[in-house]
């Protein structure tokens, strides 16, 4: 399959990727959408596992994540294939890797080596607990990372253990930051001239989004719990009973409120001193609610969104992936892309993201078929072969 003309604000970027499953190969494809051109390196044989994950009777996970790649099967155990792999990231701007911290160094790949043979190069490094500390030697999956970054310990009903998001937050997370520590180290490279390592630990991505967590122990001595579908201290903002299904409703701004209170005919709830202030509405959340879900409860989702619309209350319904296919603003918007695969034939998926005006990246090819398959190809144009 012949490279197609680059396009997006990192075309003319070349990435190699190691890692394998979520973290590592999502920041591949986060860098690959954007125009970057990226190598997947597969161990021969199987490849990747991703190629065999998602639910259903045929596995689609692989054909998101490994889109806009490349596959090269090397053997990374074998002196072969790292010296291989060393040529291709001798010439390339960005290595990304998700194996536990020494794996490389074992394998003669050194990042210090291989930043000292290529000083330009940045190394993404995808780890449980990080490169260094007492931990980073353990086994981390992105479940354990969200449980440590105090992710886990918050979602959930106060009365049962800890729930988990049905996708796995951590690795994507971590692959997110991934990308936005490489984006920082080229501008850094733009400067200098000179390439670093970047150093991503799954429990810290998951630590950057807990808002106020830690401080609001150590100044307060407040813990958060797991609050079911509310979040402490925000009301109203929950999922509330129509006669055909649910619906999301926030208003827990006090100028939302009171419009909230006008599309439902009860004016007066935004004067009652237990509804008329944001700390208000916290300390009586269960009554207001069962105020809310009393009323919504006699609509059905089309005629309560129509009454949210009007009143501009931010509010919506619960989407599944039937919904997204049928929504007119995802397609309006391009949030989901139709692609031309070789495996499943033309396949729905969310689309490039976030949108740039001038320079958008867009899906240039579908994910790579067969393990290896552009082995011959990536070397000859990357090492002239």
């Amino acid at each position: 399959m012949s490279l197609e003309a680059s396009v997006g604000p990192l075309a003319g970027l070349r990435v190699v990727e190691m890692g394998q499953l979520i973290a590592g190969p999502f920041c591949g494809q986060l860098l690959g959408d954007m125009g970057a051109e990226v190598a997947k390196i597969e161990p021969p044989g199987e490849g990747d596992p991703m190629r065999n994950w998602g639910q259903g009777g045929t596995p689609t996970a692989w054909r998101v994540i490994a889109r806009n790649k490349y596959s090269v099967a090397l053997d990374l155990r074998s002196a072969e294939g790292q010296e291989t792999a060393r040529q291709l990231i001798n010439v390339a701007d960005i290595l990304i890797e998700n194996f536990r911290p020494g794996t490389l160094e074992r394998w003669r790949l050194d990042p210090r080596d291989l930043c000292a043979a290529n000083p330009k190069l940045i190394v993404v490094r995808i780890s449980g607990y990080g490169q260094d500390g007492p931990y980073a030697q353990r086994a981390g999956f992105g479940g354990i990372g969200e449980a440590m970054g105090g992710w886990r310990g918050i979602v959930g009903y106060p009365d049962q253990p800890p729930a988990r998001m049905g996708v796995s937050i951590g690795d994507s997370l971590a692959a997110t930051y991934g990308c936005m520590g490489a984006l920082a180290a080229l501008h850094h490279r733009h400067q200098t001239g000179r390439g670093q390592i970047v150093d991503t630990a799954l429990y810290e991505s998951v630590l950057q989004v807990m808002e106020s967590m830690v401080p609001e122990f150590q100044v307060n001595g407040w813990k958060r719990k797991r609050s079911g579908s509310t979040i402490a201290g925000v009301a109203p903002s929950n999922v509330y009973p129509c006669r055909d299904g649910e619906y999301l409703i926030g208003a827990n701004q006090d100028a939302v409120f009171v419009r909230l209170c006008a599309a439902m005919g009860r004016p007066e709830l935004a004067q009652d001193a237990r509804y008329a202030t944001h700390l208000a509405r916290s300390a009586h959340m269960e009554e207001l609610d069962g105020e809310i879900a009393a009323w919504t409860s006699t609509l059905t989702v089309r005629e309560l969104e129509a009454k949210m619309i009007d009143a501009s209350v931010p509010a919506g319904r619960i989407y599944d992936a039937e919904d997204m296919l049928a929504d007119p603003h995802f397609a309006a918007r391009g949030a989901l892309v139709t692609v031309d695969d070789p495996v499943l034939g033309p396949t729905t998926m969310q689309g490039v993201f976030p949108r740039l005006s001038a320079s958008p990246g867009r899906v240039r090819r579908a994910a790579p078929r067969v393990v290896g398959q552009d082995t011959e190809e990536v070397l000859r144009r990357w090492l002239g072969g």
